[in-house]
């Protein structure tokens, strides 16, 4: 994500040596900074987290100018600059709020550039920094629009908005911009990870001409604009153009741009078209005519649709370049591709396949190539070899290798890499297969590693302490593997030489036991400690962690370890995450949190605390902006109603505690609210209270088994953002209030298990989003309104079980084609069961498309970005069904069921034959209806089958033999119907007993114990003959038992016992066992050496 950035700071401190004017530093001068100008900066400081130290010197009672970051004019003490460039783990978070700056009317340089402002915008007071020069706020996580007011900076020279979820258009006021040479505006357009920020990105028209902004030597631009021909024009005319990089633009076959861009090249020293929908015949169009080209360094093409021949047509003039980054497309490297590119430093081909390449020849990259990338390529042990193999003349200047998520297997890849490179610093390995241990000459031979990475593998064996010894290392991620081993010697049996520099170690999820080391102090620079998910026991004490000074991440999670600390103990450290779920604590809340200010992500979820919370830790929300995880201890009281403001996006989880009373209304300020299984008995307070600035951001609420009781508030509408909603296991009465209906970005509605009457209300059909909907266990009537079928058409899981709904199953139902879990069990429904089930397409096929389904539950867009937050959690939900006979309760059951129940009602005429084409079903239960005719021939063909029930109907006809072909069949009910004929035999037909059978009296077959017309009749075996006289011999039977008994007992203790609390005796029996086993060997020894001869 900040693959440039390192390259983007040490720019700015270059313009900033650069912008004429008089300023100096003016340390050890005698002007000092304006009173004025000194407090806007405290001001300032006051909304950001300063978790590494930047902002340390920016004390009150000193000179501003003193402070780190700032500059000032030697003549009148105005700040100058502000140049607060983040970079790695050095950055600051929170609230960056320009407008209080206003009084640093002579500030010509601000960088805050690299620094994590999530839910910040742009103030519109920017347009006040009328002596701005210098702008830079690129991935600052700032969100919103761009403001006009920037316009008003006519005095800028560089301006870079990148990498930030800007959206909207690019205001025209910016033609203004007279001066500019550099112009940042992209987007996140790009993938990260999982998530794919397409809505926060630019869009609209481009509001330059021709003319506007001539000095511009660096035009950066991405984002959903809508290209026009003037605009093609406009970057035409930019005859200092330098550098050109468009993003995201759709520029393939582009009559326009194509030209434009042929036409700067032979000017351009770096270009970027990064996902612009490129082929290759539009990168031949580019290039055919510049293949000599000398002054093109750097070249970006990721994300298009290019192939090998694109690779090697660069390779034609790329003499010069440097960096070339061809990441996400088609390229295949094989015979007879040669490419050359002697000067190229940096080389990214990650994500293509090339798997299937065949490397002959040597690839010419020259002796320059530092960073390569070949991560998700799809690489095997083999096709690795066969790369390196042709490379090799380049491969011992690399530095930075990235070979992450291919198919490596062998820990060999190891030695394969040392005997290719013996200067790495850099080695990701991260998201393979790996097997087997790490080798004991790792330290050895990769002495100047700075950064290892081979988490989420499958590695094996004792974690080497050797790590400990490579005194060049600073970042260790060993995480989500199988190593195991005594974490005491891993500490204790190494040097640490690089104990110094050491500052991230990251073993999470592994198979690692014993103690943590109270030697673990001597890694006083760890900044992130990460062992959570391992085996680890013992105490941790404050004497653990004083050294840790600069600590911000600690992790111990899921371990059987304990915390004792003193209460009144201060720790050295301010962290920013904290897990220590499942450890344990402390029954008193951890008095130590009180010190610690930084928190924006809290886990003490199982620790088995008691009673209150204090309330001084009520005041600590507002700083978890991201998560807080209080659950399954045991809390109680009530939370307090305080005027607080929590960040947007919040998750907060309080479930699984002894909390009572009203909720607090403070608590809609999260994004996520998880409040089940508690005692809390209001949610009036908490819904329909003027705060509606507060209730834009929440976007799960469960509040499933509690004691609310009464009507459901009407005031829902209050709640628009909701997309989770969980009622369930309540003692609501009354009707479900039409207010439900405003949250239409509702995606699942649960009700279950309350004493809801009445009918369901009509306004519910506005929640066209809805994929789960859960109304069962109440007492609710009525039809089954045909509006379900009609407007909720994203239906996956639909129950309305156990409540009084009567009258036809409407047609409209059919309409549910996403539909895989139906349960209308225990209603009043009658008449015949529509034909059209056949409609469930999702049930029609014979796996579930769990990504598909799971991509709408558990979304990964930023759709939701902008109004929930990062750590938006979703809602995992829970589903209960007759399983197999049995009341079940599955989580997420889309990964698992295709079910229909339509038992217990009143459904009368024949089973529809179309059942037969729902091959995916997995349960289907009809029984306890008035069902007649026939059980459809061909249902074998529902081969997914695990439960089916047909039992107490008025079925006949025979057992359909295709049920035998059903493998997975595990439960079969069909008993109490009017079947007859033979059950029939084989696979699995003959492992169900009778009960399954019973009710149907002319069914025969040996799982009823019935002989069929005919077969044999069955031979008894002959029954042995008893005797009048076995009484007679009981007796004496009783006392020889107990006769043997007690003559095993004296023998056994009469030798043993002596044995064992005697020495001589023991010493004398071992002795005549010695005498007796030389004895045989010898005899035996002797006989063989005769038999020998």
């Amino acid at each position: 994500m900040m693959r440039n950035y390192v390259v983007k700071c040490v720019y700015a401190l270059v313009v900033l040596m650069l912008l004429h004017d008089d300023a100096a530093s003016i340390h050890g001068e005698e002007v000092r900074c304006l009173d004025k100008e000194r407090r806007a900066l405290l001001t300032f400081k006051q909304g950001i987290r300063d978790v590494m130290g930047m902002l340390s010197t920016w004390r009150d009672d000193d000179d501003c100018c003193k402070w780190q970051g700032i500059t000032c004019s030697n003549q009148t003490g105005h700040v100058l600059r502000l140049h607060l460039c983040g970079s790695g783990l050095d950055v600051l978070i929170g609230q960056a709020n320009i407008s209080t700056l206003i009084d640093l009317q002579n500030l010509e340089y601000l960088d805050l550039s690299g620094n994590e402002f999530l839910n910040s915008d742009i103030s519109e007071h920017i347009g006040l920094f009328t002596k701005l020069r210098y702008l830079n706020l690129s991935y600052t996580y700032v969100s919103g629009r761009i403001p006009p007011q920037l316009g008003s900076l006519t005095h800028l020279r560089y301006l870079d908005l990148s990498y930030n979820f800007l959206d909207g258009e690019i205001p025209s006021q910016l033609n203004h911009l007279g001066q500019l040479q550099y112009l940042g505006l992209q987007s996140y357009g790009e993938i990260q990870g999982e998530i794919t920020f397409q809505n926060c990105e630019l869009s609209g028209a481009i509001p330059f001409e021709s003319g506007d902004l001539p000095l511009l030597h660096t035009l950066k631009l991405g984002g959903d604009f809508v290209l026009k021909t003037k605009d093609a024009e406009w970057v035409s005319n930019l005859s200092f153009l330098k550098t050109l990089d468009l993003k995201s633009l759709s520029l393939g076959n582009s009559h326009q741009w194509l030209p434009m861009i042929r036409k700067h090249i032979p000017n351009l020293s770096e270009l970027r078209l990064s996902d612009c929908s490129l082929s290759d015949n539009d990168v031949q169009f580019l290039f055919d005519i510049h293949s000599n080209n000398s002054s093109l360094t750097i070249l970006d093409f990721s994300s298009n649709m290019l192939t090998s021949s694109t690779f090697q047509l660069l390779s034609k003039f790329g003499s010069n370049l440097r960096k070339l980054y061809l990441s996400h497309n088609n390229i295949v490297l094989s015979h007879p591709h040669y490419p050359n590119f002697p000067s190229l430093v940096i080389l990214d081909l990650s994500y293509n396949n090339l798997s299937s390449s065949q490397f002959q020849g040597n690839f010419n990259f020259g002796s320059n190539l530092e960073q390569l990338d070949l991560s998700n390529c799809s690489l095997t042990d083999t096709s690795f070899l066969m790369l390196f193999t042709s490379i090799v003349n380049s491969s011992s200047s690399l530095l930075v290798l990235r070979l992450s998520y291919n198919l490596l297997i062998s820990s060999n890849i190891f030695h394969w890499i040392f005997n290719f490179t013996a200067n790495l610093h850099t080695l990701y390995l991260n998201g393979n297969l790996l097997e087997g241990p790490i080798p004991k000459a790792f330290d050895k031979e990769m002495n100047s590693l700075e950064y290892l990475d081979v988490s989420r593998n499958k590695l094996q064996g004792e974690i080497p302490p050797f790590f400990g010894n490579i005194c060049t290392l600073q970042i260790l991620d060993l995480s989500f593997n199988n190593l195991n081993g005594d974490f005491s010697r891993f500490i204790q049996n190494s040097s640490w030489c690089n104990r110094h520099r050491f500052y991230v170690l990251v073993l999470s999820y592994n198979r690692i036991t014993g103690m943590i080391p109270k030697s673990i102090g001597l890694l006083s620079e760890l900044r992130y400690l990460e062992l959570d998910g391992n085996s680890l026991t013992g105490e941790i004490t404050e004497s653990h962690l004083t050294s840790f000074s600069k600590l911000v991440v600690l992790t111990l999670s899921n371990n059987s370890v304990s915390l004792k600390l003193v209460p009144n103990w201060i720790p050295p450290f301010q962290l920013i995450i904290l897990q220590l779920a499942s450890c344990k604590l402390d029954p008193n809340f951890p008095s130590w949190l009180h010190t610690q200010n930084h928190l924006i992500y809290l886990d003490i979820s199982d620790v088995g605390i008691n009673g209150s919370i204090p309330e001084w830790f009520w005041y600590k929300l507002p700083l978890l902006q991201y998560y807080l995880n209080m659950s399954h201890n045991n809390f109680v009281g009530a939370i307090p109603n305080l005027p607080l403001r929590l960040p947007h996006g919040a998750l907060i989880d309080f479930s699984s505690n002894q909390f009572e009373g009203v909720i607090p209304s403070f608590l809609l300020h999260a994004s996520s609210l998880i409040l089940s299984k508690n005692k809390f008995s209001n949610i009036s307070s908490l819904l329909c209270q003027d705060n509606n600035i507060a209730k834009t951001y929440l976007g799960t609420l469960v509040l499933a088994n509690n004691q609310l009781e009464g009507s459901l508030p009407d005031c829902w509408e209050s709640v628009s953002s909701l997309l989770f909603l969980d009622l369930s296991y309540n003692n609501f009465t009354g009707k479900i209030p039409p207010s439900i209906g405003s949250l239409v970005k509702l995606e699942a509605l649960v009700l279950r298990s309350n004493r809801f009457f009445g009918k369901l209300p009509s306004n519910l059909k506005n929640c066209t989003n809805l994929f789960l909907l859960d109304v069962s266990e109440n007492l609710l009537s009525g039809p089954i309104p045909s509006w379900i079928g009609e407007t909720l058409r994203r239906l996956i899981v639909l129950s309305m079980a156990g409540n009084h709904f009567s009258g036809n199953l409407s047609m409209h139902l059919c309409y549910l084609k996403k539909l895989q879990l139906l349960d209308l069990s225990r209603n009043i429904l009658s008449n015949e069961i529509p034909t059209c089930l056949q409609n469930f397409t999702a049930m029609s096929k014979k796996s579930i498309n769990s990504t598909e389904t799971t991509g709408l539950i558990h979304w990964k867009n930023n759709t939701y970005y902008e109004t929930y937050g990062f750590f938006f959690s979703g809602y995992t939900f829970n589903i209960t069904v007759m399983w197999k006979g049995v009341k079940s309760c599955f989580k997420n059951p889309e990964l698992r069921l295709n079910s229909i129940d339509l038992s217990s009602n009143h459904f009368t005429g024949e089973i529809p034959k179309e059942i037969v084409y729902l091959v995916g079903l997995v349960s289907l239960n009809l029984s306890r209806n008035n069902l007649s005719g026939e059980i459809p021939a061909e249902i074998g063909n529902i081969t997914s089958l695990e439960s089916l029930d047909l039992s107490r109907n008025r079925l006949s006809g025979t057992i359909p033999s295709s049920l035998s072909q059903i493998d997975n069949l595990g439960m079969l009910e069909l008993s109490s119907n009017s079947l007859h004929g033979r059950i029939p035999p084989g696979r699995h037909m003959d492992t169900f007993d009778g009960s399954s059978f019973e009710g149907n009296p002319d069914l025969c077959g040996q799982q009823v114990n019935k002989t069929c017309p005919g077969d044999m009749a069955p031979v008894k075996p002959e029954e042995p003959t008893t005797h009048d006289d076995e009484d007679d011999n009981s007796g004496f039977y009783e006392a020889l038992y107990m006769s043997l008994g007690f003559g095993f007992f004296i023998g056994f203790w009469g030798l043993l016992g002596p044995l064992l609390f005697w020495k001589h005796w023991r010493i004398a029996y071992l002795r005549l066992l010695n005498k007796v086993a030389d004895y045989i060997y010898v005899t035996v020894a002797v006989y063989a050496e005769k038999f020998h001869n």
